[in-house]
Order: C-alpha cells, then sequence, then structure tokens
C-alpha cells in the first residue's frame, strides 16, 4: 500500500510538473517583435538575442506591448540596465498613442523601487519595497516576477520577495504585458527570457 501510494504521489508530481510546462509560453523569440506593438517613437529592436529599449531623439515615453491581453498569470523575465535603467512592466494595461492605463512594476536604478507598483494615471504609488530588501545589480542581469491573481499582486526581484498587495481596482482589470521606457533620454535596457504562464 505504501509501495503504490508512493507511485502515485510521483506520478502526480510528474503530472503537475508537466501540465505546468506546458501552461507557460516565451512571450519573446529572441528574433524578432512577433507578438508585440510599438507605441512612440523611442527605440525596440533586437539584438543578439536580447530585446533591447533604448531612447530615442524625441526622449519621451515608449511602450511595447503584447498584442494579446492577460489577466491571472505568473511572469519572469531577465533584465540588464545599460546607462540609465528608468523602465518597468506594465500588466492589465491599455494604451491609446503613448497614454497608458494599469499598473507598472518598477524597473529602475538602485534605490528607486524596483518591484513596487505604480498606477499609470491613477493613484500613482501603490506600494514600495522595503529600503532594506534592495538588491538589484545594476549592470548587470536581474530576474524579476511577477504573479497576478485576481485581486493580489506579489513581486519578485532575484528570487526576494519585494511586495505583495491586495487591491480590488486591479483585481477587475485585464490587459496587455508591456515594457516601459522612461521619458528624459539616456534610457537602455536589455530584456531576455519573458515568459507566462496564465493561471
Amino acid at each position: 500500500m505504501q509501495t503504490f501510494s508512493r507511485i502515485s504521489f510521483t506520478l502526480f508530481l510528474i503530472f503537475s510538473a508537466t501540465l505546468s510546462q506546458a501552461q507557460e509560453k516565451s512571450l519573446f523569440n529572441g528574433k524578432d517583435l512577433s507578438g508585440w506593438e510599438i507605441y512612440g517613437t523611442e527605440k525596440w529592436y533586437v539584438e543578439d538575442g536580447y530585446l533591447v529599449c533604448e531612447s530615442g531623439p524625441d526622449k519621451e515615453y515608449g511602450y511595447l506591448a503584447t498584442v494579446d491581453s492577460y489577466k491571472d498569470f505568473d511572469l519572469t523575465v531577465d533584465f540588464k540596465q545599460e546607462a540609465d535603467g528608468n523602465s518597468g512592466v506594465f500588466f492589465r494595461s491599455s494604451i491609446e498613442g503613448t497614454k497608458i492605463t494599469g499598473w507598472q512594476v518598477e524597473v529602475a536604478p538602485p534605490g528607486h523601487n524596483t518591484g513596487g507598483i505604480y498606477e499609470s494615471y491613477g493613484r500613482e504609488w501603490l506600494i514600495k519595497p522595503d529600503p532594506e530588501k534592495e538588491n538589484l545589480k545594476m549592470g548587470k542581469w536581474n530576474t524579476l516576477r511577477i504573479r497576478a491573481v485576481g485581486d493580489q499582486v506579489t513581486t519578485w526581484l532575484n528570487g526576494k520577495e519585494m511586495i505583495d498587495l491586495k487591491d480590488e481596482k486591479i483585481g477587475k482589470a485585464e490587459g496587455a504585458i508591456a515594457l516601459q521606457i522612461h521619458s528624459g533620454g539616456g534610457i537602455k535596457v536589455l530584456w531576455r527570457n519573458l515568459k507566462i504562464s496564465e493561471l
């Protein structure tokens, strides 16, 4: 009986892992911007297998958004900040021109709340990480994870939980995933391994 139980449990774990892998998909193919749409005049391109965002001559806000919409998901992405790294990952968002409504998980230089959540054209900062959690590696690869289920959003930076927020307004929304270039110029961020699992 115990042997049967162990076998059943092992099969359950294998099935769960397989199901999890089947649900995960890549948002970036490493070759081009298929599945994404550019908003604004800032630069979005692929170089050496990386997705690159870079300020253009207009030095304005720019966005690269998924064509598809997402509600409940678990997203991971690696980023490396070169020059100024003021950027972000929006979720459950909609865009008209360069006006975006939704929520941004901040990606910024050290000491500027990477992993916190900002509501664009709304309540502004909803939550900032405890400064003691700061573990951003400027100029090196970092891993950001965002999990949004219903009205609860949790973020991690390099494996450390940064914030955990429950918000009714967020819970009612659905929309695109979007990467941001902040206005002001001088920004360059590299992205890779953009993977999402719909929950």
